[in-house]
């Protein structure tokens, strides 16, 4: 029952330092406004993504169109929406990924040290090496573009911080008199690893988390505006802004690049806000 009310009492603390910081609140505001219009586009909206309208070519904003349509008559507002869904999507589950990578890599090298923690080391080592978007893009030209393709290079190249940061404490935790005393009760060493020191450990990693999602839906807005992200018939935020390069497009048609770009700023914004705000409020090295 204490321990019930010390865990309480700590979540309450927490969830009032958090919103005692007005950017992370803010930030935390925008990125639920973003995601729940993504999320219900089908009744915000009555405009298909990639539906096609001759008649209404390059049309400025107005009450039917409310950001306009692009050089295919295609709703923008409905492109933004539906493609933020598969950037939010992406973002999200790359982050996941790479985070799980790093835990389960760094909880092992930590904790075992010796050869396996030498090897690990090395290996995070030759992949922090290469500039993460070089190397992305040399995965990209191998395996191929697609939403799939993505999720899983952003995965495999974003997980060397989560690494390093559950390695370091988990090297420092290992020591302590609760997991001496675990192991002397004969705990096996995935349970000493994964239910006794990982909780201990874990505070940083979920603001390291969040903050890569913002990472990773750049990413792939940054590849899919070059052409080598996620097809052109399926709508992302760098799909959509990828259409709208061009001279003529920027000076005439600010609709197709300005409100896509704000969209994804903003919530962008948002989720390196609600980050900061987590990292200051669960790492206890944050004053």
């Amino acid at each position: 029952m204490e321990k019930k009310q010390i865990t309480s009492s700590l979540w309450k603390r927490n969830l009032r330092k958090f919103f005692n910081n007005k950017l992370a609140v803010l930030g935390l505001a925008i990125m639920l406004v973003i995601l729940f219009c993504c999320i219900a586009a089908p009744l915000i909206t009555d405009y298909l993504p990639n539906a096609i309208n001759l008649k209404e070519l390059t049309q400025a904003p107005q009450s039917g169109h409310l950001f306009g349509t692009d050089k295919q008559g295609r709703d923008v507002f409905s492109r933004v929406l539906y493609g933020g869904r598969t950037s939010i999507l992406i973002g999200v589950i790359s982050s996941l990924m790479g985070s799980f990578i790093g835990v389960a890599l760094g909880a092992i090298a930590g904790y075992f040290g010796g050869i396996i923690d030498a090897i690990l080391v090395r290996i995070s080592e030759i992949f922090s090496t290469f500039p993460q978007l070089i190397l992305i893009l040399v995965l990209v030209s191998i395996i191929g573009p697609g939403v799939f393709s993505l999720i899983v290079i952003f995965g495999v190249t974003g997980w060397m911080t989560t690494f390093r940061m559950i390695r370091t404490e988990f090297i420092t935790l290992r020591e302590e008199t609760y997991v001496q005393v675990a192991r002397a009760f004969g705990m096996s060493k995935r349970t000493i690893m994964f239910r006794e020191i990982l909780p201990n450990a874990f505070s940083p990693v979920i603001a390291a988390t969040t903050i890569n999602v913002a990472g990773f839906i750049l990413s792939e807005a940054g590849l899919s505006f070059i052409g080598l992200g996620v097809p052109s018939g399926t709508p992302t935020w760098g799909n959509i802004l990828n259409a709208a390069k061009g001279v003529d497009v920027i000076t005439n048609f600010w609709w197709l690049w300005l409100i896509p770009g704000i969209v994804l700023s903003l919530f962008i914004l948002g989720v390196n806000f609600v980050g900061d705000g987590l990292r200051d409020v669960l790492d206890p090295k944050q004053l």
